[in-house]
């Protein structure tokens, strides 16, 4: 069966609309900038923060405390943007008939961070705090109530790797015939505690992430939701191949051989029933950090040499970890739409200046097209454990 991702709300740090979005993103204009958070030490670092403010996120009255975070609110905001599509399926097909499947790895961590703070200065815990808030599984809980879905509802916590987990477990229940329609991709949203964990591993820049460079120094945190509706039903992009592997290669290291990764493209490769020449661009996981641009640069050079137009594009949106896989298939699809006729490509912002112990690839420049859109498109995704995966999409 095609699944077919019908329609997109998303929220970043490059903007809220589809529109606001594109522009940056093609004009290589990034959302990152500097900011000094309370577990910072007074160290200004970049990050890539959502333009709205708390008071223009929806409102979470109409749930229980326990599902009361913004990571909750900003995935309404990216719902928001869908529901009329998503509430027109629900009554077509009613609400058992509707899933959710989300990738998180924040969830109400902020509100356990300003919680636990209130416990060691006050004695006691606020009472707008539920430790329940801080749950994984409860930005699909949070949607379910919203919408008055009863589908399968569940998150995949998997680090870097969680929402293109997110969007495989979707398809799959599509497949099976348990689902109509789901609602899929990932929310994740800043918080000191991912910072300051891995700013303790000698993982963030404290300049703008520089992916590929020989100036190279880690990445930058940053924070938004993707969601898709997917469905049976013919649109313009299709999710025609995914791929997952679990190298356990180590806790935080990613295998310098590539291996797991290269297992999980061939996997998606041999599910969209392609080869490696068909795919027209490439959206790197690119973290920007020593050890996984090595690796996944020697696991595209093998699979693809050196011709195929790659970029990551965590150096416009950070890494926004949990929701990383859905942001980058957002402004995947969004590059594959009719409306970029020419083909324009997400460039790969950065100092140009090449790391020469990492094989050579075509990195893509501000305002690059192919002079029409993406017929398929690879984005990959490795993540903390050895969880990788790597999602396929096609112009139907």
């Amino acid at each position: 069966m095609t699944i077919y991702l019908n329609a997109l709300g998303m929220i970043c740090s490059l903007g809220d609309t589809h529109t606001g979005i594109r522009q940056r993103l093609f004009a290589g204009n990034s959302g990152l900038h500097a900011s000094k958070r309370p577990m910072s030490n007074d160290v200004a670092r970049h990050v890539g923060s959502i333009a709205l403010t708390d008071p223009e996120l929806p409102s979470l009255e109409h749930l229980p405390l326990r599902e009361h975070s913004r990571n909750n609110r900003v995935a309404l905001a990216a719902l928001a943007q869908i529901r009329s599509e998503v509430d027109a399926l629900i009554a077509r097909f009613g609400p058992d008939r509707i899933g959710i499947v989300l990738g998180t790895s924040t969830s109400g961590i902020a509100e356990g961070e300003v919680a636990f703070k209130h416990y060691v200065e006050q004695g006691a815990f606020p009472s707008h705090f539920h430790y329940g808030q801080q749950e994984l599984g409860s930005p699909a809980a949070a949607l379910a109530t919203t919408l008055g879905v009863s589908g399968p509802a569940y998150v995949h916590s998997s680090a870097c790797s969680s929402s293109a987990k997110a969007m495989a477990s979707a398809a799959r229940l599509i497949n099976m015939g348990l689902c109509d329609a789901v609602i899929s991709g990932g929310v994740d949203t800043l918080c000191d505690f991912t910072i300051a964990g891995f700013a303790a591993l000698d993982s963030v820049s404290a300049e703008r992430c520089n992916p590929l460079s020989a100036n190279r120094q880690g990445i930058n945190i940053g924070e938004g939701a993707a969601l898709f509706l997917m469905t049976s039903e013919p649109a313009t992009v299709t999710l025609c191949g995914w791929g997952e592997s679990s190298d356990a290669h180590h806790i935080s290291a990613p295998d310098p051989e590539g291996t797991g990764a290269i297992l999980a493209i061939r996997q998606a490769l041999q599910r969209a029933a392609i080869t490696p020449e068909q795919i027209d661009y490439i959206n790197l996981h690119g973290t920007a950090t020593l050890q996984n641009d090595a690796m996944e640069s020697k696991a595209i050079h093998q699979m693809f040499g050196a011709a195929t137009p790659v970029s990551s594009t965590k150096s416009l949106t950070g890494h926004t970890l949990g929701a990383a896989s859905a942001i980058e298939a957002g402004l995947c699809w969004l590059t594959m739409q009719d409306d970029n006729p020419t083909g324009i490509l997400p460039p790969h912002l950065w100092d140009g200046q090449a790391d020469p112990a990492l094989p050579p690839l075509n990195v893509v420049a501000v305002g690059k097209a192919l002079g029409r859109p993406p017929r398929y498109v690879l984005s990959n995704s490795f993540a903390f454990g050895g969880s990788n995966a790597a999602l396929i999409f096609g112009r139907d």
